[in-house]
């Protein structure tokens, strides 16, 4: 069979995760251990020199007041020098968890037209030694090194929500998705009971894959039981998640991958029973604000970007033999999965790593893992197709991939994401109430809980003249208890305005 030179392929793939926490590595140095684990895998001594751009998954941390200046400005630059590699490009992503499959998906067009030859594309975050400093104090000085010009950014730059979400505690994905989840349990018309069951079993299922990772931060399993109890060390976090449910952002780990053309891994002499080719790949975003979306359960962005990307590759559904759904909350899942026409509870699964919650959400380079451990996956089967769906923000920015160790018959061509992008942007949006006092109905709800139970309501509804509110509640415990029990969704209340913030009364 003759494989099109232009076809994108993964040859080198690394994971590391660190159990204990050492002030004394820093972010380079984990970078290195995954790149250099990378080069390894690639199996040719000529990669490490034949690598042409750096593109880095951005630090989460590094555009945090207070934080970021802790890292380095252009840690792809260090790495280069690190590795001995020489006069390469070096790009970063933006902040969001759809960066590493956006990278992919950038740098395979790239690659297909010959503007670059080997792309490494390497991220790390060491939370947990982060958090362990800042509060022992622990001195991470040395992990910023050399003052370097920021490298050229690959992606848009925008704040994922308005004035209005940040006010009423919609900037926090521990508040959000719950929303989500909440507007999706009623749109399905199941009980609360019946539901938490269902996204306790989602979530054990994915325990059970990181029971197997070496690789997964908490490699042990979790019965659905175990998940939907509220104890004290499973509280909630925001109604109905348990912390059990929620992404683990203290830990230390860091992955790469080297991304090249099948005719250059030819010329190179790359073993071509290791290549994985990404067959398909687009990035699409759905309307940006949570607050003006039509509804809170679904994703348009989502299933046209399956759709397209399902079309270009040429494999169905029913192909798919191993997926890894962006999963830093159920939500994620959930609506990912109806969009794909996927059970969440499918026997394939819907992890390769075991998921946020228990394979551990490393910031924004989770989906580096979930595309490294597919790559791992696919070449230990001996044949198959695998979908990777990376999520940024608010179930905002969505990157698909599809890989397989089947090679394409065509030469690769390019989804024209502007197309679908603009499908998006032009269909029907919700205007935000400029003036929210008056009789409005709730549409969705969560509260959000501190240590000592729960402290916050919050409730996106529709004011009489179909306008989108966004509204907290009374902090009381009673309002808030109510709140939980009451399923309130269709129930309407008045919003009043308090000190420039939108209250609801039941």
């Amino acid at each position: 069979m003759h494989i099109p030179d232009n076809a994108p392929v993964i040859i080198g793939t690394g994971q590391k995760t660190w159990h204990s926490t050492d002030v004394s590595r820093t972010p380079l140095d984990a970078l290195c251990a995954a790149a250099t684990a990378a080069i390894d895998d690639a199996g040719h001594s000529g990669i490490t020199s034949a690598i042409d751009t750096v593109a880095m998954i951005r630090f989460i941390a590094d555009t945090t007041p207070g934080t970021g200046a802790l890292f380095p400005r252009n840690p792809g630059r260090q790495l280069s020098h690190r590795l001995g590699i020489t006069d390469a490009k070096i790009f970063q992503g933006t902040i969001g968890g759809n960066t590493p499959q956006y990278l992919v998906n950038h740098f395979a067009e790239k690659l297909a037209r010959g503007e670059h030859d080997v792309v490494l594309l390497a991220g790390a975050e060491l939370l947990a030694t982060l958090f362990s400093a800042l509060r022992s104090g622990g001195d991470i000085s040395a992990w910023s090194g050399e003052t370097e010009a920021q490298p050229t950014t690959v992606g848009q730059e925008r704040e994922g929500h308005n004035a209005i979400e940040m006010a009423h505690g919609l900037y926090e994905p521990i508040n959000t998705y719950p929303l989500f989840e909440n507007s999706l349990r009623h749109h399905l018309s199941t009980s609360q009971k019946h539901h938490t069951a269902h996204i306790a079993e989602i979530c054990s299922r994915m325990s059970r894959v990181a029971a197997g990772n070496p690789h997964a931060w908490k490699q042990q399993f979790q019965s659905a039981e175990e998940i939907s109890t509220v104890v004290q060390k499973n509280r909630y976090i925001g109604y109905p998640y348990t912390r059990a449910m929620n992404p683990i952002l203290e830990v230390d780990m860091a992955a790469a991958v080297i991304m090249t053309t099948a005719g250059k891994a030819r010329q190179m002499g790359v073993d071509p029973s290791t290549w994985i080719y990404l067959r398909g790949g687009t990035d699409v975003n759905d309307i940006w604000y949570v607050s003006e979306r039509p509804n809170l359960h679904s994703s348009p962005a989502i299933k046209a970007a399956w759709e397209s990307v399902s079309a270009r590759a040429g494999i169905a559904l029913d192909e798919i033999s191993s997926f890894d759904i962006y999963s830093c909350f159920p939500s994620a899942v959930e609506v990912a999965c109806n969009e794909i026409g996927l059970s969440p509870l499918d026997n394939r699964g819907v992890t390769v790593t075991g998921g946020l919650p228990f394979f551990g959400g490393p910031g924004n380079n989770y989906s580096l893992h979930a595309i490294a451990q597919m790559i791992t996956s696919l070449r230990d089967t001996g044949g198959g197709h695998g979908l990777v769906t990376a999520n940024g923000m608010y179930l905002t920015k969505h990157s698909l991939g599809i890989y397989s160790t089947e090679p394409p018959t065509e030469a690769w061509q390019d989804i024209d994401s502007h197309a679908l992008q603009q499908r998006i942007d032009e269909a029907p949006r919700l205007s935000v109430a400029s003036d929210p006092a008056g009789t409005a109905t709730i549409e969705t709800y969560t509260v959000s809980f501190g240590r000592e139970g729960p402290k916050r309501g919050i409730v996106i509804g529709r004011n009489q003249a179909g306008q989108r509110i966004v509204a907290n509640t009374g902090t009381d415990v009673d309002t808030l208890n109510q709140l939980m029990a009451q399923d309130p969704i269709g129930h309407s209340g008045n919003v009043r305005i308090k000190d420039g913030i939108s209250v609801f009364e039941l």
